[in-house]
């Protein structure tokens, strides 16, 4: 009996298997809402059908600014220093238009060093979506608060934060964003979709994940935590291996508030924008999401859209192809170009 051939894998509407759109082995802690942000950002891509090579993955230093290793192992990438992504980012789209640009970051790699970074780059509204995985921790450096970390959370040695956190998606509001957004790393269906309205977005377009760190925001007073057991004998610090936690799940259906419970018997509260809600009313948005914050609850959905916002590109009036072919001839002026330019300073 001859033994039967396996079925070929699935693949999407240019013809590539799902395994194409994977990148290597990811070396966070295991149940990282990290990775989850990864496994949909493959999935996105794949169902849309776009080219690994028409992506360029961009990003800075942090746990999150490892991730691009995990998926689309087949784009273009570059792993910038702390806080600098955005300027990265800034180059790479301005000489190639045809590139889908994802840069990935933190809270602390974009709330703290590269804040000043983060304001130009949407104020510019470079095409590019920039995906903040937000934990409220630097997890690289041993669980310090980072600049979005909530009024009165504790780190695990018992310091109480008292600032104020700066919330992501109120500035690049402010700041003019085309596309604004907030998921949870546990509603793949939900971040999903919002991925698929990123990519399909010709502009910034700024993701906030609230992504819980499995290491160091793991007690109770962190609001945005996966803690150990509550049970275990031994405190974390005090043993040589970071555990294993289940991803945490939930789907949050349109105009609910959910309450999550995680593995400590803490409880998240999420509270999804509703089908009436109007994302293209800046006054309701910034309205909308300050009494969130007042209610203790972090608001998702897709909360702010400008689809007709014009790009850096075409404020710059640049060619539509993109910049690096272009051979000198068309790159360097002529002498009577430049004599015309500087005349017109005069």
């Amino acid at each position: 009996m001859s033994a039967t051939a396996p079925a070929p894998p699935k693949t999407n509407r240019i013809g590539l298997p799902k395994a194409d759109y994977e990148g290597g082995k990811s070396t966070l802690c295991l149940g990282c809402g990290h990775d989850v942000v990864t496994r949909q950002l493959v999935t996105a891509f794949w169902e849309m059908g776009i080219e690994p090579r028409r992506v360029v993955k961009l990003s800075g230093i942090g746990c999150s600014s490892k991730t691009p290793a995990y998926f689309l192992n087949r784009a273009w990438g570059f792993n910038a220093v702390h806080g600098r992504m955005p300027s990265v980012a800034t180059g790479a789209m301005l000489a190639n238009s045809d590139l889908i640009g994802v840069g990935v970051s933190g809270d602390g790699d974009t709330a703290s060093i590269g804040i000043g970074q983060f304001v130009h780059l949407v104020r510019r509204n470079i095409p590019l979506i920039y995906i903040v995985e937000n934990n409220g921790v630097y997890g690289l450096t041993k669980g310090q608060f980072s600049a979005t970390a909530d009024v009165g959370s504790t780190l695990k040695g018992g310091t109480v934060n008292e600032l104020l956190p700066i919330d992501l998606c109120g500035l690049a509001i402010e700041l003019g964003c085309g596309f604004v957004a907030r998921s949870f790393s546990g509603d793949m269906k939900q971040l999903q979709a919002i991925l698929q309205a990123a990519i399909a977005h010709r502009g910034t377009a700024v993701l906030d994940v609230i992504s819980p760190c499995v290491t160091f925001n793991d007690h109770e007073g962190s609001t945005k935590s996966y803690k150990y057991a509550k049970d275990h004998e031994e405190p974390l610090h005090d043993i040589g291996f970071v555990p294993f936690f289940e991803d945490t799940l939930a789907e949050i259906p349109p105009g609910e508030v959910r309450e999550v419970p995680f593995p400590d018997g803490s409880v998240v509260r999420f509270h999804t924008v509703g089908r009436e809600y109007d994302p293209t009313d800046k006054d309701v948005v910034l309205s909308t999401l300050h009494a969130s914050r007042k209610a203790k609850e972090f608001l998702t959905g897709i909360l702010y859209l400008e689809p007709e916002k014009p790009s850096f590109g075409r404020l710059l009036n640049t060619v539509d192809e993109p910049l690096h072919p272009l051979g000198e001839d068309r790159l360097r002026p002529s002498r009577e170009a430049l004599e015309a330019i500087l005349e017109s300073y005069r």
